[in-house]
């Protein structure tokens, strides 16, 4: 068992870090809105801090899952961010869909300060981290992985190591390009299965048993048949992931014309007040 931070309590982290302490994992928390972390430590018996420095002391291990680029620099970097107050030898494991220019940047200053760092970018929703069953994808040096992979296994379903600094984050970004393809295509054959008067339940019934077959499709066809759109990631967040994805194709030379037009079908989705909408709303552009 291991010390072990975790930083952000979001829908992902909340869940991610009580399985941490089910584990039986010392676990010390923060968060930005101090009731959350506070609620966290009550309902799982472990501790809080006020800063991520705070936190991180002492720490084997400092977990993070917050929302992007700036509130992972903001978590990390100065007096009061968690590097300042690691012990040489820790491992910082980073769980948010970020860029693959801030973790090279963070990953130096950690190096920098005698510390580990691995990306571990996160798949499978709020409901994933609920039933700790997430895929987790690392970069990083393979002795400190080795090491954090233990520990990530309170909440993963599967880990692997891809490759090196920033591997992870090259692999969250095409796991989103296929996202946003599986869920357009989901979102044109139930709409035009409406339309031909079929049975939606009965028509996934058959098709899902075929090539067509996808966890979406099998997850989300009947709230996206009904219009509900509460299940899970955010049209928000999947537009900065997906805008993470296009910055990094540009970069490779990789063109990804499907992602970026479906980049946009999302924008119409946040025109028509989806900002906060789950993925699976792609659908409400075509039956609305």
């Amino acid at each position: 068992m291991a010390k072990v931070t975790f930083l952000g309590l979001g829908v992902m982290g909340y869940p991610m870090a009580g399985h941490l302490k089910a584990a039986g994992h010392d676990v010390t928390v923060y968060n930005r809105t101090t009731a959350k972390a506070k609620k966290w430590a009550e309902q799982h018996g472990g501790n809080w801090a006020a800063t991520p420095r705070e936190a991180a002391e002492g720490a084997d291990f400092v977990m993070a899952c917050v929302g992007n680029d700036d509130d992972l620099r903001s978590v990390c970097l100065g007096p009061d961010g968690a590097l300042a107050g690691m012990t040489k030898g820790a491992i910082f494991v980073d769980h948010t869909t970020v860029s693959a220019a801030v973790t090279r940047e963070l990953a130096e200053a950690a190096q920098a300060a005698g510390l580990g760092y691995v990306d571990a970018p996160v798949s499978g929703g709020q409901a994933g981290a609920e039933n700790g069953q997430l895929s987790v994808m690392c970069g990083g040096d393979a002795a400190e992985y080795d090491r954090a992979d233990p520990v990530i296994d309170a909440y993963a379903k599967i880990c692997r190591r891809m490759g090196g600094t920033g591997a992870g984050q090259m692999a969250k970004m095409c796991n989103q390009i296929a996202i946003a393809g599986l869920v357009q295509g989901l979102s044109e054959s139930l709409a035009f299965a409406q339309k031909a008067g079929l049975d939606p339940e009965k028509l996934v019934e058959v098709i899902s048993q075929g090539a067509a077959g996808s966890w979406q499709m099998v997850n989300r066809h009947k709230t996206m048949a009904a219009g509900e759109f509460n299940h899970g990631f955010a049209v928000d967040w999947m537009r900065k992931d997906l805008g993470i994805c296009l910055d990094a194709a540009d970069e490779l030379q990789v063109p990804l014309p499907v992602t970026a037009l479906i980049d946009q079908f999302y924008k119409e989705v946040q025109i028509m007040g989806g900002g906060r909408w789950d993925t699976s709303s792609l659908i409400a552009r075509l039956t609305r």
